[in-house]
């Protein structure tokens, strides 16, 4: 099996590999330690005796342990693979060789200096290599083991070269032989490393490890450093690597550089994924299999790699976890369910989760961003109140997230700065910002999926102090488990603390990550829209918990759509539009504030006037797409709760709202792109519910998607011509139609589509949804970007195709300008129709501010 094919294999499955702390198959329960007892007393009993050809087959399945015990550290823990980890083992025994056959040094002196030195070069081979992931980082550790390798038959005056060095001395036992001293140590070794092991992963490092392999981002916004603990992990990996190489020195009394190719590689990674990478007994199981299978089928030796393919596939075919997965998830079914019972705190004072101090206030002065020449942020400057709650919002791409990102250090800003209190934070990095006072959370809820409910909250509240790599006190002690506790009834999850992240309820994640965002003791919250997806009682909930954790004196930041919710629960609103503040007070201030309508609702007036003045409206007729009572979401509440609407032939329908209304969800439906849970839709007389998105093309209904998604590396040409993909008959000449329709994308036609600016790849999406003969288009979001000529010129462009009898469902931002285009308007507002109408009675209709600023 290629290694290429074993990476792939071992990323799919390690989702399913790993567990939450106590539930690993190891050392804990006295049961476990009975077996474990057995187990090695049954080792060291065969190491006393069998024959020194089996006892010498025993001690080389230790030592595949040991390298697998260290690679499940890197892989089962951190979730990242090396398959050159045949390069410290080679570098462990050849260190060896040379202190006592060259040198002359005790093997017990130079045993722990191999290690040493392997795990030193784990560490400098870790610090580039792991800037990288995935396949990428499988070749850059390939290439290390081939480097060692090389470097071996070249330095023949140390090395030997290709003979390699013979005569290595081995340690004396008292009265055993070398093969049985060699067995009876590594089995001890393996007993300590098991142990070592189970500490390691149930403890404070094994869950930072396990948090960065879940997600890099929220590891940092809760003070973790990746970096350094992926680092970690790769030099105590490489440093077991090393320690059994200097096992198998002596072992085998010389060593050559036809001892560790690339094969034995490849089997390291094996003894991981067959056996069960995360778990404690994997490794072992792992290395009495690979061990063990060669000698029984020794009869078989040209057909041994056809074997050991064929046993991955079958191991990854009915436990894709690993033996000793397999086994555990078996335990755990009949596992009793329920939360561990322990102390609570008094909920009714919140300083009995939140340290009574006093929390310092944020401020941004002049921040500005940068990308490429696009300013997504420019001059931004605000006061957030301290102990209240903060909105921040605006209309897309008003920069709220370019904000929130640059308040949490993951963007470095381009110009200005921010203060916490009086300390400057610019220029600081995500974990740095962590530690220092802002916690935030995400757009889409990023938990520890493999660690538990309790075990998030636990682990931030570390705030990247680790302690020792075998420290759990930081992590388990008694009034750590109980203010986890406390702080996830605080913020009201009522599930069991045990229960993993990963199946958890959508609004229970919410909250989860929330108590995970408190557990860093903040100053200040930064929340990513956290009601996407909640109920209407779940909102209220979250309402109230946010001025719980006001009144605890944390400032609270919020970024939301969900303008009723903002307009509840905030008592100061900043408002964002292209980049720039526009305004800032309180709720009903910014409700009446002619500019942020303006900027929600695009320009009354222009709107009106277009309504009044337009002429040629196209002749209406028979209805084309219609939708009855869809209901759809993304596994949690739904985000559309029975819309029905209807398109007629050559008209344009605009659907408006808030953003999270549920807008872009109902277009993507139509297209085929999301399943509905139920209801209808149907388009030109038949049903496209259960259709794919190229069959729904097929038969007329074209997406011209939000955020352009023009193919950036191929021409303005091919992108054309890619449109035409189901209708090949006279392309060219309805490329020229289009060059016509759009004549900047003449001007570019052979210019890479990425390089095009915002307005022109708009066009370009456009003009490619027409190359496939649409009878109806839906367009998501066209104007989202663009300077306000770019858009008067693409409306003007989409008034000729409606003049045209083109059917078009159009979402935009811009509602005025929206509606001066359409003949009729829907109104979304929590995934419901709040509104519809004629477009002159929509833009009278006072349900349409509300739907985007909130009621009165």
């Amino acid at each position: 099996m290629k290694p290429s094919s074993i990476l792939l294999a071992a990323r799919d499955t390690r989702a399913d590999t790993r567990a939450p702390r106590g539930r690993l198959l190891g050392l804990g329960t006295p049961a476990e330690l009975v077996l474990w007892a057995i187990a090695f007393a049954a080792a060291f009993g065969l190491a006393l005796t069998l024959n020194s050809y089996y006892v010498f087959v025993l001690a080389n399945v230790m030592l595949t342990a040991i390298v697998g015990i260290g690679l499940n550290v890197l892989f089962g823990l951190t979730g990242q693979v090396s398959f050159g980890h045949v390069g410290f083992y080679a570098v462990g025994a050849y260190v060896v060789a040379i202190l006592e056959a060259t040198l002359g040094w005790s093997f017990w002196l130079a045993w722990p200096i191999a290690a040493l030195v392997a795990g030193a070069l784990g560490m400098l081979l870790a610090l580039p290599a792991l800037r990288v992931k995935g396949p990428y980082l499988a070749m850059i550790t390939i290439a290390f083991s081939f480097i060692v390798q090389h470097a071996i038959i070249e330095m023949r005056s140390v090395t030997g070269g290709q003979n390699g060095i013979m005569g290595i001395p081995a340690p004396s036992f008292g009265g055993l032989s070398t093969e049985q001293g060699i067995a009876l140590l590594a089995v001890a070794a393996v007993m300590v490393l098991v142990a070592g092991f189970t500490r390691l992963s149930r403890g404070t490092w094994g869950a930072a490890m396990r948090a960065v392999m879940d997600s890099e981002t929220a590891s940092e916004s809760i003070g973790l450093n990746p970096l350094v603990i992926k680092t970690t992990a790769f030099a105590v990996s490489a440093l077991l690597a090393g320690l059994a190489g200097g096992l198998f020195a002596p072992l085998s009394g010389f060593v050559t550089p036809d001892s560790f190719g690339f094969m034995q590689s490849i089997l390291f990674v094996l003894v991981v994924v067959i056996g069960g990478a995360g778990t404690v007994a994997g490794p072992l199981a792992g290395a009495v299999i690979v061990g063990i299978l060669p000698e029984l089928l020794a009869g078989l030796a040209q057909y041994r790699l056809l074997v050991f393919g064929a046993l991955l596939l079958v191991v990854l075919w009915i436990a894709p976890q690993g033996i000793v997965g397999a086994l555990h998830r078996r335990l755990r079914r009949h596992a009793q369910a329920g939360a561990r019972p322990g102390d609570t705190l008094n909920m009714a004072n919140p300083e009995a989760v939140l340290a009574p101090r006093q929390r310092r206030a944020l401020r941004a002065e002049s921040l500005s961003m940068v990308f490429g020449g696009v300013r997504a942020a420019s001059e931004v400057s605000f006061a957030m109140r301290p102990a209240a709650v903060n909105g921040l919002i605006g209309p897309n791409g008003a920069g709220k997230t370019t904000v929130l990102n640059m308040l949490s250090g993951y963007y470095q800003p381009s110009g200005g700065g921010f203060h916490l209190g009086d300390e400057a934070l610019q220029g600081r990095s995500a974990v740095d910002i962590a530690r220092r006072g802002i916690a935030r959370t995400y757009q889409t809820s990023e938990l520890f999926s493999s660690l538990s409910v309790e075990d998030n909250v636990a682990l931030a509240m570390c705030r990247g102090r680790l302690g020792h790599l075998l420290d759990a006190v930081r992590f388990h002690a008694p009034h750590v488990r109980a203010r986890s506790r406390a702080l996830l009834q605080f913020c009201g999850y009522r599930g069991a603390p045990d229960l993993p992240a990963a199946d958890l309820a959508h609004v229970d994640k919410r909250l989860v990550e929330i108590a995970r965002a408190l557990a860093t003791d903040p100053d200040v919250l930064l929340l990513d829209e956290p009601a996407a997806g909640l109920s209407a009682e779940d909102k209220r909930s979250l309402s109230a918990l946010l001025r719980r954790v006001a009144a605890a004196g944390v400032s609270v930041v919020v970024v939301e759509h969900d303008m009723p919710l903002v307009m509840e629960v905030c008592e100061h609103i900043v408002v964002l539009d292209a980049g720039q503040r526009l305004a800032a007070g309180s709720p009903s201030e910014i409700q009446n504030d002619a500019s942020v309508r303006q900027a929600y609702l695009g320009d009354p007036a222009m709107g009106v006037g277009a309504l009044r003045s337009r002429t040629g409206t196209a002749a209406i007729g028979r209805e084309l797409l219609g939708v009855g009572k869809l209901v759809t979401g993304y596994g949690a509440a739904p985000v559309l709760e029975e819309v029905s609407l209807q398109v007629r032939q050559g008209e344009l329908v605009a659907l408006l709202g808030a953003n999270g209304a549920g807008k872009s969800t109902l277009m993507r439906s139509l297209a085929g792109l999301h399943r509905p849970v139920k209801g209808g839709m149907h388009f030109d007389g038949a049903d496209i519910s259960g259709l794919s998105p190229d069959a729904i093309v097929a038969r007329g209904l074209v997406l011209v998607p939000e955020g352009r998604q023009v193919f950036k590396e191929l021409s303005v040409l091919d992108n054309l011509r890619l449109g035409a993909f189901l209708y090949p008959q006279d392309r060219e000449s309805r490329v020229e139609e289009m060059l016509e329709r759009f004549p900047r994308l003449r001007e570019r036609l052979h210019q890479r589509a990425g390089l095009l600016s915002g307005g022109e790849q708009q066009m370009l999406a456009v003009a490619r949804g027409l190359m496939s003969r649409p009878k109806a288009m839906l367009l998501d979001e066209p104007s989202l970007g663009l300077a306000p000529k770019v858009i008067a010129e693409l409306f003007a462009a989409l008034d000729r195709l409606r003049a045209e009898n083109m059917t078009i469902l159009l979402v935009d931002q811009m509602a005025a300008l929206a509606l001066a285009l359409a003949d009729r308007a829907y109104v979304l507002e929590g995934g419901r129709v709040a509104a519809q109408g004629t477009a002159m009675e929509i833009a009278a209709n006072n349900r349409l501010a509300e739907a985007y600023l909130g009621g009165h």
